[in-house]
């Protein structure tokens, strides 16, 4: 009996452990994607120098009505597409997913936009925040 008590026991504490392992991956996660936002929104993107997201939001604004807005909701609430507002995700994956579209989902806009126009994308979407 004391056997089944001993795997029972080293089970449970085995269990914490991948559970608090789990939590411990997930706030570590979180925490590089809130960081990424640190990052100017053009982080490896080339832009005109002297850009902040400022001087870029009234542009993406114009190439989000323009491109995202039939299907994000002119808002960005959503509509076919996701709500936009408070995006946990790095610039880098939104710049990502702007250029390749997502299959059978959204398409991809990276031959109707610039590098520098995705850039203004990400920062007026950071503004929604």
């Amino acid at each position: 009996m004391s056997s089944l008590r001993a795997f029972y026991v080293s089970l449970v504490a085995a269990l914490l452990a991948l559970g608090a392992a789990a939590t411990y991956g997930s706030i570590l996660q979180r925490h590089a994607r809130l960081r990424s936002h640190e990052l100017p929104p053009w982080a490896g993107l080339p832009v005109p120098a002297g850009s902040t997201p400022a001087t870029l939001r009234p542009t993406g604004e114009k190439l989000f009505l323009n491109s995202c807005a039939h299907c994000h909701g002119a808002d960005a609430r959503g509509d076919e597409g996701p709500d936009l507002h408070g995006l946990e995700v790095s610039d880098r994956r939104i710049a990502t997913v702007i250029r390749q579209g997502i299959k059978g989902e959204m398409p991809a806009f990276a031959k109707k936009h610039r590098p520098e126009d995705i850039a203004a994308l990400i920062a007026y979407l950071r503004a929604l925040e």
